[in-house]
């Protein structure tokens, strides 16, 4: 009798502990900025935050938005316990609601870079007075450095914002812009039968990359967990296939005055 009391209610126990402890475990709402389709994004970013897990034991939860404003809206609510933004993002949230530098891609840096039909011949000057395409307003290397450096030029350029840098990439191709603004990055994880039709005409100066930063909400066990996994998570070997993948080497830690070199362009928008 006593075995079939005590048997029973060691398995409760079990259940209860389980149940509590998979309800307990931590999950992170990673955003991931809109510079190319959701669906590749979570190609490139879910294996790759399947291995963060698996080095850590938090449980990621992959996010994006349908284009690079709402991504923008979202990251200023704070919706995203940790986001991947590019530079401009990360100086304009870093105070409100308050994200904090934890990495970027290893010796990387951002470039723009304004890309034509693999035919054109012309100098950067016949883009004056012409309607280029650009992903978004806020998209850093894509359209603030290109249209920045355009205009020190002496070029007028109208823009026409198409979502995101894969839409460019293809509005050019097909001939409904005489070029359009991106980043290497984007460029070179782009299907090799839709690249070769391209050819980059003009590139930016270099600066400090996207950074993945944190909600000052998340807790200092966790952030101090997730900073000490960043070299961990570079050897993994489903991580190092992302990071090809992405066209980056690995991640390496990061503070917020990486990023002064943007801070100090004083960008107003």
């Amino acid at each position: 009798m006593k075995c079939v009391i005590v048997k029973p209610l060691f398995i409760a126990l079990l259940v209860f502990m389980s149940f509590h402890s998979f309800a307990g475990q931590k999950e992170i709402v990673f955003g991931v900025v809109p510079q190319q389709s959701a669906s590749k994004l979570a190609k490139q970013w879910g294996p790759l935050l399947d291995a963060w897990s698996e080095v850590t034991g938090i449980k990621f939860r992959f996010a994006t938005a349908r284009d690079i404003p709402t991504f923008e809206e979202r990251l200023a609510a704070g919706e995203y316990d940790m986001a991947y933004m590019n530079p401009y993002h990360f100086t304009v949230v870093n105070h409100v609601p308050g994200y904090t530098a934890l990495a970027h891609a290893k010796d990387k840096r951002i470039t723009g870079i304004i890309v034509a039909q693999k035919n054109w011949s012309g100098s950067i000057d016949y883009l004056s007075d012409q309607l280029l395409a650009f992903p978004a307003p806020r998209a850093f290397a894509a359209s603030i450095l290109t249209q920045s450096e355009l205009h020190q030029k002496g070029l007028v350029i109208t823009p026409k914002y198409v979502g995101s840098h894969d839409s460019v990439y293809m509005a050019v191709a097909k001939g409904l812009y005489p070029a359009g603004g991106g980043v290497m990055r984007t460029f070179n994880s782009i299907p090799d039968s839709l690249r070769e039709q391209l050819k980059v005409i003009y590139k930016t100066k270099s600066y400090t990359p996207h950074a993945i930063a944190y909600l000052s909400s998340l807790d200092a066990e966790t952030v101090k967990q997730l900073r000490n996994s960043v070299e961990t998570l570079n050897q993994h070997p489903k991580a190092k296939a992302m990071f090809d993948m992405l066209s980056i080497k690995g991640f390496e830690t990061a503070k917020d005055s990486d990023w002064d070199d943007i801070v100090g362009l004083g960008i107003k928008l």
